[in-house]
């Protein structure tokens, strides 16, 4: 009769636990993408709605909402039902950097719950094929001769981009003016015009331009190489050193999200990561898989929050 009743004690359990269990998902859910259709948060966030929306059983679509240093669709998912049905896709510009200079509605550590770390990736310094310079030091002495020539892209105000192209002109000694598009897409098409003359663009959303033959890659701003641009030297390497920039993906949902949806967020996202396609496509876009837990992502988060808040600082970045 024990055992008997153990059993039923235990079918039960089993049951309320089942029940217990939120049914995720029930409806649509959105990844908000800070950035422009075609820019780099925007290839991997359609890759992971495709991946999701096949693992999971649901329909994941992707909402671009570019413009305030990529924060607006983070202000969007902070303020979301916090259900699981809004995700964001950031990057550090919206996250570590914008945080800075931007008075926000909402607070990027307390209001967003960390799911993830997608890929690193190194930001690489390109001209257009028309400007005649094949290499940092005859872009420096360009940029020296002609300081009223040259312009720099960004993807906006506060990005990755912008504090990489302040950082390079204190580091070169050189001064260019600093031009903020809505995304990378947008300031693209002005630099192969020749409207614009620089990017500090990731290699995730510049390598495109840079296969193409578009875009001449001159330096990557991060320690070592890029593996998908072996013969692209180091800032370092060419000559300039005092500083480097890289570009890291993370997903992140909206906090008081229940534990086991988040939980089951997490363990879908670091599957889908693995996944030799994945993989493939990620080195594909010069970038670094993410290889660390939810708790290491969270951690770095923070960390990231306050290195760029130095960082700021020291170099007196403002918003205009």
């Amino acid at each position: 009769m024990k055992k008997v009743l153990a059993v039923l004690t235990s079918a039960i359990l089993l049951a309320v636990s089942a029940q217990a269990q939120t049914a995720y998902p029930t409806k649509p859910v959105k990844l908000m993408v800070g950035a422009g259709a075609g820019g780099g948060t925007d290839i991997i966030a359609r890759m992971l709605a495709e991946k999701m929306t096949e693992s999971l059983k649901g329909n994941f679509i992707v909402e671009n909402k570019p413009g305030a240093s990529n924060t607006i669709a983070a202000d969007l998912t902070a303020k979301a039902a916090p259900d699981g049905h809004t995700l964001l896709v950031a990057t550090n510009t919206g996250q570590a950097i914008a945080p800075h200079l931007i008075k926000l509605a909402f607070d990027p550590i307390k209001d967003l719950t960390p799911i993830g770390l997608v890929v690193t990736v190194p930001n690489v310094l390109v001209v257009g094929s028309n400007v005649p310079a094949n290499n940092v030091k005859e872009l420096v002495a360009l940029m020296k001769a002609k300081p009223e020539d040259f312009k720099y892209a960004s993807s906006g105000v506060g990005s990755t981009q912008h504090i990489a192209g302040e950082g390079f002109d204190i580091a070169a000694g050189v001064k260019s003016v600093h031009v903020p598009y809505k995304g990378s897409a947008q300031a693209h098409l002005d630099i192969i015009a020749g409207n614009v003359q620089i990017m500090f663009d990731t290699t995730s959303s510049a390598m495109g331009q840079i296969k193409a033959g578009k875009f001449k890659p001159l330096a990557v701003t991060t320690p070592q190489r890029s593996a998908e641009l072996p013969n692209v030297p180091t800032l370092a390497e060419a000559g300039v050193s005092g500083f480097e920039m890289s570009t890291w993906y993370g997903v992140f949902v909206t906090a008081g999200t229940p534990p086991d949806v988040v939980a089951r967020l997490q363990t879908e996202l670091a599957r889908i990561i693995k996944l030799p396609d994945v993989q493939a496509r990620l080195k594909g876009l010069g970038g670094e898989p993410g290889n660390i837990s939810p708790e290491e992502f969270s951690r770095f988060n923070r960390q990231e929050f306050e290195r760029f808040g130095r960082l700021i600082k020291q170099a007196n970045i403002k918003m205009n």
